[in-house]
């Protein structure tokens, strides 16, 4: 029996016994890590390595936005599911050009969104509540920072006049 099948078995009893929040926090992390990997491959031109990572990432934000709740998120669960796709336009984009760029743009991104993440469980822990439900509140904040990328918030012509 190796070491990895303790590993393994201590990051699945990790997971199974970790809060909601918990978890949401540790998929950030996943994709956060994917993606450095992916810029350092892009930077390197190993292409199996980048699409491996990449992949990843991608499986990631999926789940991301299969978890969306928009009964209960409402306006913010939508602004993420947009966020959440403008992340595997550019994802794509890094891919198809081999550039790191886009990769870069969706890592800050990601960063931003886990801080903010790690305040609303951090301030759900304190108060027992639900994470998304506190992330949801501070949205209503008026200081709170607009992480849509540029022009997701033009509004969208309606095809009247």
């Amino acid at each position: 029996m190796s070491n990895n099948y303790g590993l393994n078995k201590y990051k699945t009893t990790s997971v199974t016994t970790a809060s909601r929040g918990q978890v949401l926090l540790m998929l950030y992390e996943g994709a956060m890590k994917f993606c450095r990997i992916a810029i350092e491959a892009t930077k390197r031109k190993d292409l199996a390595e980048k699409g491996k990572n990449i992949l990843k990432i991608q499986d990631i934000i999926n789940e991301l936005v299969v978890t969306l709740n928009h009964d209960v998120g409402g306006d913010l669960s939508r602004e993420l599911e947009r966020l959440y796709n403008y992340m595997i336009e550019q994802i794509t984009v890094a891919n198809v050009k081999n550039d790191p760029k886009p990769l870069e743009t969706v890592l800050k991104l990601l960063e931003t969104l886990h801080e903010g993440w790690v305040a609303a469980v951090n301030q759900v822990g304190k108060s027992g509540g639900d994470a998304f439900a506190a992330a949801a509140a501070e949205k209503s904040n008026p200081t709170t920072v607009n992480m849509a990328p540029p022009g997701a918030n033009k509004p969208k012509p309606t095809g009247g006049k």
